[in-house]
């Protein structure tokens, strides 16, 4: 009998375990049938943006943490599919720093290629996954039609992501604040604080890329509140950074050092949680945001039940082609390429990847690990080879180039690791490039 394989999200990593499985098939392979759920009505997971903030048209917590001026904040060159160029999609090589329009096209690209589509239900909500006896029980609503119904499964492969579920602390005053209060999940538009003096809580990649956003579209002066450090970059003449918020008052907020600043709005940028409420305790991925997650063999395989995965779910430097090389790996575990030990030599080997993680000194040594990370999985199945030492040093030329200026690295360009090909410099500087349309971003 067929073995019959669930994912749950049709986002870059479910998308990497289609096609995954959809490379194998175009080389004779015969493959388990597959069926993704997904609960957006497009692919694309958080590169499928949307207006909407809090709930869709069907009552479920809007998936998406995407807003409409974001470029990538990492050169390209680290995500680039190892099987499918920029320049293959777009006939040409493009320019390092794409923003959100044009990598949905290149994701989107890719798998219309692979014509995997017809193996999405889409506008499909999980429920609920139970264990059993043969496999697994997934619980599912078709919410245009609000049906519910149950399909079993042999393995399910958890995709919907860790980026989608915002953590929001609470302060002092916030509920008499006579501004605006949202998370980072809920921001949309910068336009919208134009003239406006913003607080940002927290130091994470979305209070620097949004503080940027906020520059860059006009915002009066923007305000950056940190629990333990400052960020530490050589930010506009209108930014400061202070330490942690305490309370609100009125427009007042008031920060640890007794320093005050009178604000319209607090965006807060306090990161993200795993979140599984389709998952029962035993079969729930509950792991700090690291690049180690817990309890997952191989980075991938649910210990406590080896017949479970889950993909992306470790911090991130690289992206694209890390999930490829887990949907690879996954791929060739359920097609009996690749044998599983017992309990104890995976409980070593997560043991091992946090003891590593660990031992680690800066984030130089977190970019060569997670690469080591993806050539210790592509050694292992047939996804091509590609150049990650080359990827890492993208990614340390990066770094440097934010140190020099946070509002000019995105000018800079690096050569594919996977054509050979140096990228141009874009033809409008960041900063100017107020209309990011695919159209206009790839004018000559």
């Amino acid at each position: 009998m067929t073995k019959r394989v669930a994912i749950i999200g049709a986002g870059p990593s479910g998308l990497a375990q289609l096609r995954a499985f959809q490379s194998a098939a175009e080389k004779g392979a015969e493959v388990p049938e597959i069926v993704c759920f997904e609960k957006q009505s497009n692919w694309g997971g958080l590169w499928n943006y949307t207006w909407r903030t809090g709930l869709d048209q069907y009552g479920e917590p809007v998936h998406g943490s995407m807003y409409r001026y974001l470029w990538s904040n990492g050169p390209k060159e680290g995500l680039e599919f190892a099987d499918y160029s920029f320049e293959e999609h777009f006939g040409k090589q493009i320019a390092s720093y794409p923003p959100r329009a044009v990598l949905f096209d290149y994701i989107e690209g890719r798998v219309k290629k692979a014509g995997v589509r017809d193996q999405i239900r889409f506008e499909t909500a999980v429920r609920w996954v139970q264990k059993t006896d043969a496999g697994f029980d997934v619980t599912v609503c078709d919410l245009p039609n609000d049906r519910t119904y149950t399909e079993s499964f042999d393995h399910v492969i958890v995709a919907s992501g860790h980026f989608s579920t915002p953590n929001v602390p609470q302060f002092d005053g916030f509920e008499s604040f006579k501004g605006r209060t949202l998370h980072a999940h809920d921001f949309r538009d910068a336009m919208e604080f134009a003239g406006k003096d913003i607080l940002i809580v927290g130091t994470s990649y979305s209070a620097e890329d949004i503080g940027s956003q906020l520059w860059k579209y006009g915002a009066k002066t923007i305000t950056v509140s940190h629990r333990t450090a400052p960020m530490g970059y050589d930010w506009p003449g209108n930014w400061q950074e202070v330490p942690l918020l305490t309370k609100v008052e009125g427009n007042t907020a008031h920060f640890k050092d007794g320093t005050t600043k009178d604000v319209d709005a607090v965006i807060l940028c306090t990161g993200y949680k795993h979140h599984f409420p389709y998952m029962p305790d035993d079969l729930r991925l509950q792991t700090a945001n690291r690049l180690a997650s817990s309890d997952l063999y191989k980075g991938v395989s649910f210990v406590p039940e080896p017949d479970l995965f889950y993909l992306g779910m470790q911090d991130q430097w690289f992206t694209f082609n890390m999930f490829d090389a887990q949907a690879w790996y996954v791929r060739d575990v359920i097609m009996g390429r690749i044998a599983m030990p017992d309990k104890a030599a995976m409980e070593a080997d997560v043991a091992d990847r946090i003891a590593r993680e660990d031992a680690g000194e800066d984030d130089y040594d977190a970019i060569w690990y997670q690469g080591d990370y993806i050539k210790e999985l592509i050694a292992d199945t047939d996804y091509p080879d590609f150049d990650v030492e080359g990827a890492c040093q993208a990614f340390k030329e990066w770094k440097g180039h934010k140190k020099k200026d946070i509002m000019t690295f995105r000018n800079n360009a690096y050569k594919s690791v996977i054509t050979g090909t140096m990228a141009p410099i874009h033809h409008t500087p960041w900063k100017d490039a107020l209309d990011d349309s695919l159209e206009v971003y790839l004018q000559n």
